[in-house]
């Protein structure tokens, strides 16, 4: 009976892998659109809708433009949270939303920005736009049961009292929604609203109440914006970059898939299968959620394969222990889960409680990041802990159960004395550290900026070029970027095609005039354009100094539930504070680096930071565990230090395979991705090498010195130093 299930186990796993193989690459019904060529992509990848909006007010201030564009990022987030919202020239502001190409449809649905008053029926305004944090349509019932619509709006602190008092002394009577000098709604006051939130009842469709919900939103401006131009783009980078991409996954994923059923034999070929499938069901979340997929999230995505390895090598090695204590290979499995059970949960559950909070109060890129993230941490835990777990007890009944197919006996290793080198260990922290700070002041004391900031941090210019013919964005790459690159220096040149017409657009970092005018000339004297069709304005960072404050209060919010989860589930405020430091220190040696090396901090920068702070505390975690585990174990002769030496030695295999194979996928993105692929991979190539080396060599040394300074004088006598 067990075989006959062992065998049925085996043939849903082929099933399922190419049922979903299918759905991904080919799909269904007559179009035989897979979901692969379904999921949105980001303007780098697919292009998308540009927008120009003119500022009707004359001189607005920088506060009045930074707080405008900060309002449009946040609404514009409901189409894509890749889409980017900047400044161009003094008066103008450009709205950038991928994987869409309809721009009429965009703007009608969008609204047209305008001046939002609620007035009471004696003329006076009670609230504006300004006062309105959101407007959202929502669905209910009414007394009778029946379904009704209505709109939901959330008020300031400011909004908040004035419309309290507004609504206290108006019960009974409308307050008008004004629009642009047009009355748009007349919702009767049935009560005193105090609390912030009120609804806007009435007989609406659907339709309707999210129209109103737009229109009020849109009207939340502190200036009056009306449309200049609207353009579909094409996108950034070519066919080349995807296929590039692509091919490095999946050369990752077989040397992975490889390099496991090498190390670990039958239960390696069930984590491959696994990994295949897990492959799989990331790209169909990606396409069933609507999530925009650009080259870093891609990068994200092939990174994940690497880190989903973790918890298969976790399982594997603890299944290897109990083997190696004589234990049969059935009853080795069963444990080898158990015991792994808690490190991959608390690892995961760590780095998803981070990713939850990124996307609640990040923006921009900063939640696309977040919702890719999640992704990968919940399709790997269900792969690891159900999928894996199934196939290898599948090969186990089929009649696979030789000791050989799942370990090989090897000398157990000696306990390496990882504690006493802690000094030369911090010694090298502190002094890569110090190297990055150093660079870092350096650089600012000549005037070069402590990095190397990108368009989306710094801004620059944009330059509009009409060419004779429709060149193709692998055309473009090849013949006019390193041109551009030639005469402006500026080795991060971002290209995009207006689609219809000839048109492209250049964006580099600030340009002065005679600049300008070289540029103008190398397009004449190489392409032959008319110079009179060649216009440029400076643009503002698409990171906003709000958007760099959210994910600064996102990511120290992370941090500090991070930190009482870990306090909560070890018992022990000192493992939190261990794997916090450790956290940092990863971060501000791969901050150091780009110092060092000059790379470009763009969008790629945030999602490099917080993957590193993903793979860091995950790696911690597994460390702390054992460590966990083993002072269960310890008696009154065991020393603390022996404790924590035997603890990283135990995980030491699983430290060192599973940042290999993450950096073995990285590499092979840096090896075949264009120049924007490489500059993600190679801090992540730092990261990984990094957080492997805090991991093993700061970490437990870390908390074996906060637990040593806990103690009583008297308890240390005896100990090892």
């Amino acid at each position: 009976m067990k075989k006959n299930k062992g065998i049925l186990s085996l043939l849903l796993t082929v099933v399922l892998i190419a049922l979903l193989g299918f759905t991904v690459l080919v799909g269904f019904g007559k179009t035989g659109t897979g979901a692969m060529k379904n999921i949105k992509l980001g303007l780098d990848l697919a292009g998308g809708v540009s927008i120009t909006y003119q500022v009707k007010d004359d001189h607005p201030s920088d506060e009045e433009m930074s707080d405008t564009i900060y309002k449009l990022q946040k609404r514009v987030e409901q189409y894509s949270t890749e889409a980017s919202v900047y400044q161009e020239g003094n008066d103008r502001i450009n709205i950038e939303i991928p994987g869409v190409t309809d721009a009429n449809a965009i703007l009608d649905e969008l609204g047209k920005p305008g001046s939002l008053e609620f007035q009471t029926q004696d003329g006076e305004t009670v609230i504006t736009g300004s006062d309105v944090e959101t407007a959202s349509a929502r669905s209910g019932e009414d007394s009778m049961g029946n379904k009704e619509y209505s709109v939901e709006l959330n008020l300031t602190e400011e909004g908040k009292e004035k419309f309290a008092e507004a609504t206290e002394a108006n019960v009974g009577k409308q307050i008008a929604i004004i629009y642009d000098g047009e009355t748009i709604s007349s919702p009767q006051v049935k009560q005193a609203i105090t609390g912030g939130q009120a609804y806007i009842t009435g007989n609406f469709s659907y339709e309707e109440a999210d129209n109103l919900a737009s229109t009020i939103r849109i009207g939340g401006l502190k200036l009056e914006l009306e449309e200049l131009r609207s353009n579909v783009v094409g996108a950034q980078l070519g066919e080349q970059a995807i296929s590039t991409s692509l091919k490095a996954g999946a050369i990752g994923l077989a040397l992975i898939i490889i390099f496991m059923i090498c190390v670990y034999y039958l239960p390696g070929l069930a984590s491959g299968l696994a990994l295949i499938i897990y492959t799989e069901l990331v790209l169909l979340i990606l396409n069933a959620f609507n999530i925009t997929l650009t080259l870093p999230g891609i990068a994200g995505i092939i990174l994940g394969i690497g880190m989903a390895v973790d918890a298969n090598v976790i399982i594997f090695a603890r299944v290897r222990e109990e083997m190696s204590r004589g234990k049969s290979v059935k009853n080795s499995l069963k444990t080898g889960f158990q015991k792994a059970m808690s490190a991959i949960v608390d690892g995961n559950v760590t780095t998803l409680i981070a990713a939850a909070v990124l996307w609640m109060k990040g923006s921009g890129t900063v939640k696309g990041f977040a919702q890719t993230l999640a992704i990968g941490i919940i399709v790997s835990m269900f792969t690891a802990l159900v999928i894996t777990r199934l196939i290898v007890f599948a090969f186990y009944a089929v009649g696979l159960r030789s000791e050989k197919m799942y370990y090989r006996p090897r000398k157990e290793r000696e306990p390496i004395r990882f504690v006493e080198k802690r000094r030369v260990f911090f010694g090298i922290s502190v002094a890569l550290i110090a190297a990055g700070l150093i660079v870092m002041g350096v650089n600012s004391s000549k005037g070069n900026g402590a990095f190397a900031y990108g368009l989306e941090f710094e801004g620059g210019t944009s330059t509009n070029v009409t060419f004779n013919e429709d060149y193709s964005i692998d055309e473009i790459d090849e013949k006019i970027v390193p041109i551009v690159e030639e005469v402006t220096g500026d080795h991060n040149v971002q290209t995009q095609k207006v689609a219809g017409t000839n048109q492209v657009i250049i964006k580099t970092v600030t340009l002065e005039l005679d600049q300008r005018e070289a540029l103008n000339q190398a397009m004449v004297d190489n392409f032959q354009v008319d110079e009179s069709k060649i216009t440029a304005e400076n643009i503002s960072s698409t990171v906003s100094n709000e958007m760099r404050q959210d994910a600064v209060v996102a990511v120290i919010i992370a941090t500090i539930c991070m930190l009482l989860y870990i306090w909560f589930r070890f018992k022990d405020i000192r493992f939190a504070a261990s794997a916090i430091f450790a956290l940092l220190h990863d971060v501000l040696v791969v901050i150091g680096f780009y110092a060092i090396a000059r790379i470009s901090v763009g969008n790629t920068f945030i999602a490099c930071m917080l993957t590193i702070v993903g793979y860091s505390i995950n790696a911690t975690i597994v460390i702390f565990d054992r460590i966990r585990e083993e002072l269960h174990y310890q008696t009154k002769t065991t020393e603390l230090i022996d404790v924590v030496n035997k603890s990283i030695t135990q995980t030491l295999t699983r430290s060192i395979y599973t940042s290999l194979t993450t950096f073995v996928m990285v590499a092979i993105l840096y090896i075949m991705g264009v120049s924007s692929i490489r500059e993600f991979a190679a801090p992540l190539m730092v990261g990984v090498i990094c957080g492997a080396y805090s991991s093993v060599c700061i970490t437990g040394a870390l908390w074996y010195v906060m637990k040593k300074i806990g103690k009583k004088p008297a308890a240390q006598k005896n100990s090892k130093k």
